[in-house]
């Protein structure tokens, strides 16, 4: 098998991606109990060791969406074959080395050491960036990305407790919503992960915050949990068998989970915000969700019927922020509750589409379908 092809990577880190600044795997290091930092299980990386593993990959994925590159590009073209490739040094991955101190002392000596200087800020999408005017920017239609808001008061806008209320009974009302207290779904999966074949996948969920999701890729399962406290990924594409999530990551596994429940997400954030924007030229209302202490909100886009249409939240990186995507659609009766049926998460490391075929409504699931999953067996390069 091949993994960091061109095909199946470009516009993010792909299947296999280790780092524009890793040099190779350290030996001898077992999963353990604390997340392990970058430093334990890459080597060479001494702009980044002190930072999960996790949020080393994140920034992984702002290299990526900042200069449009996938691994192979800043890699050799032959590490996709063998893991030992990814050693080979480049001109490029010492580039990135001296980018990252430029940000961080940037950042440090003007603004406090707030991440407002980032990769993305000069680079835009662009291997290089842009040094003289453009002309066709300045004076053309202006391309507006929906989840760049910046929400300001509005006494004309309904209050987030309206529009949250309105998404409860659309969907089926705060009594029936009580009465899911868990589901069991089926279906399939396609993504960078699985080389955009469609695989079978599993979801467990248990109320209020519990979930795992199970995609059965040809190269073994991938087991993304959350178990309401802590969560994990375990997967054959990822740089480590069984890698624990932080921070955002956590937080985000918390949302995804809890958003499975709609019944709590009124009580989910301590402050709310209200704000609108377009989708596909359909008018959307934007409900921005923060917590004391919480660095990044999240944000809930429901259309005129009051339905969730898109979710977007945020993860901090060592070199900035990036967002985490999910449009819902298809939605179905189930047991009375309008549930989606497909979603497609949209990341700085790739796309995935989940389309359901049944949802089996207060099922029965096993209390281990939330535990640490086992390790992966991480497949061996040819």
């Amino acid at each position: 098998m091949r993994f960091g092809s061109r095909q199946t990577i470009r516009g993010g880190i792909g299947t296999v991606v280790l780092c524009l600044l890793a040099v190779g795997f350290a030996s001898g290091q077992a999963a353990q109990q604390r997340p392990q930092l970058a430093g334990e299980v890459f080597k060479n990386v001494p702009a980044l060791k002190d930072i999960p593993v996790d949020e080393f990959m994140d920034t992984m994925g702002m290299f990526s969406a900042a200069t449009n590159m996938n691994c192979t590009d800043c890699h050799t073209e032959d590490s996709g074959s063998n893991w030992a490739n990814y050693a080979k040094e480049t001109p490029l991955k010492q580039t990135a080395r001296r980018m990252v101190l430029m940000v961080n002392n940037l950042n440090r000596n003007n603004f406090r050491a707030a991440k407002l200087v980032t990769c993305y800020t000069c680079h835009r999408g662009d291997q290089k960036p842009k040094a003289v005017a453009s002309l066709t920017i300045q004076y053309g239609v202006p391309m507006e990305d929906p989840n760049e808001i910046e929400i300001f008061p509005d006494p004309l806008a309904p209050p987030a407790a309206q529009i949250l209320d309105k998404y409860i009974e659309t969907i089926g009302g705060a009594q029936r919503l009580a009465a899911l207290t868990s589901f069991a779904a089926k279906g399939t999966y396609e993504g960078f992960d699985t080389e955009q074949l469609k695989v079978p996948v599993e979801i467990y969920a248990k109320a209020p915050a519990q979930r795992t999701t199970i995609v059965h890729t040809p190269f073994g399962d991938s087991v993304r949990t959350f178990d309401g406290r802590a969560g994990w990924i375990s997967a054959p594409d990822k740089p480590m068998p069984l890698m624990t999530l932080t921070k955002a990551n956590l937080e985000g596994a918390r949302i995804d989970a809890l958003i499975s429940f709609p019944a709590q997400v009124k009580q989910a954030f301590t402050q709310w915000k209200v704000g609108s924007t377009v989708i596909d030229d359909r008018d959307v209302r934007v409900v921005q969700g923060t917590n004391a202490g919480q660095p990044t909100p999240v944000n809930l886009y429901f259309d005129e019927s009051g339905i969730l249409i898109r979710l977007v939240r945020f993860s901090e990186t060592a070199v900035g922020t990036i967002p985490t995507q999910i449009d819902f659609s298809d939605y179905r009766d189930v047991a009375g509750v309008k549930m989606p049926f497909k979603f497609i998460v949209t990341w700085t490391n790739g796309q995935a589409t989940t389309e359901l075929s049944e949802i089996q409504p207060n099922a029965a699931i096993d209390a281990a379908r939330f535990a640490r999953p086992a390790p992966a067996a991480i497949p061996r390069l040819q």
